[in-house]
């Protein structure tokens, strides 16, 4: 149990990792549309999940259509989830909007698992949480500034606002995933279901403002680097990871991903990250150790006989 939670961590530190490019992959294609981008993204990715997992989502029809209820959850959240998010990176600029979207889904997710499954929160998941969300908020910080200037002021509310929408979704979906899971569904068979129904539901919005894909090699290729990696190979190592670490773990896990996306800022879009920027990378570090690495034996009185994020 403890070495498939590991790689459950790994994975999902992976998929962190490789959804943190994506607001710098984005300022590449300036011509096309939040909305597209989102489509695209999760859209055209979503349905590769689905032909992939295409047999086991035959084979098991029957459960699906039993859990119809979590796949239509799932689903409507995964369509709703990129618009928001690169809504709100165009909005209050990438760090900003990452910060907001990532940083949310944690609580959100806690408060989904609280009201829905009355699961108990542990005191290593609250106090890990706690120091995540610190060191967020003064990435945010030091950023928000600069992204005030460059997106305008009357607009960063409006994408902070959806970043909460973002987060929410995302909460949202990667609770009814492993729902389905722990209900006995494969994790390639609930993902694959999920972002399929979640990814056709977005063609419309890639056919209505998908155009500006086509005007350049350079926004083509980013569309398909979008599809391709973030959202295909991002989403299956999330999928084996949530079958293994409670939704709530995953989301504080996922914290990672501002701090890659602040850390291309620097290196790539040559955005500057001020030390109170720095030290808030520190602390999401931080923030992981406290949920992943093994407690010492006089510390485990407090937790529960099967650790938190076991499957």
């Amino acid at each position: 149990m403890i070495e498939g939670r590991r790689w459950g961590v790994i994975a999902i530190l992976f998929a962190a990792v490789v959804w943190g490019t994506t607001g710098t992959a984005a300022t590449f294609a300036p011509d096309v549309s939040a909305a597209a981008i989102g489509a695209a993204a999760m859209g055209v990715g979503g349905i590769a999940q689905a032909l992939l997992a295409g047999r086991g989502i035959l084979r098991h029809r029957t459960q699906l259509w039993d859990q119809r209820r979590l796949l239509a959850i799932g689903a409507v959240a995964v369509a709703i989830y990129p618009l928001a998010f690169y809504g709100s990176m165009r909005l209050a600029g990438v760090t900003v909007g990452t910060v907001i979207t990532i940083g949310s889904a944690p609580l959100l997710s806690a408060m989904i698992e609280y009201l829905l499954d009355w699961r108990r929160l542990t005191l290593r998941w609250s106090i890990g949480a706690a120091v995540g969300l610190l060191g967020m908020g003064l990435i945010c910080l030091a950023e928000g500034a600069a992204h005030v200037k460059m997106a305008g002021g009357t607009s960063v509310p409006a994408g902070v606002f959806l970043g909460l929408i973002g987060g929410f979704t995302y909460a949202l979906y990667s609770w009814s995933a492993r729902k389905m899971m722990l209900q006995g569904t494969r994790s390639s068979v609930a993902m694959g279901a999920t972002f399929g129904i979640g990814g056709l539901m977005l063609m419309p919005v890639l056919l209505l403002s998908g155009g500006p894909f086509l005007a350049s090699w350079t926004n083509a290729a980013v569309g398909l680097y979008m599809a391709a990696v973030p959202m295909f190979l991002g989403y299956i190592s999330f999928g084996f990871g949530l079958a293994r670490v409670e939704a709530s773990t995953a989301t504080v896990i996922t914290l990672f991903e501002p701090v890659v996306a602040a850390i291309l800022a620097v290196l790539i879009v040559k955005e500057r990250l001020p030390p109170l920027g720095w030290i808030g990378v520190a602390l999401v570090i931080g923030c992981l150790a406290i949920i992943t690495l093994p407690l010492p034996s006089w510390l485990r009185r407090g937790e529960p006989a099967q650790p938190p994020g076991v499957a």
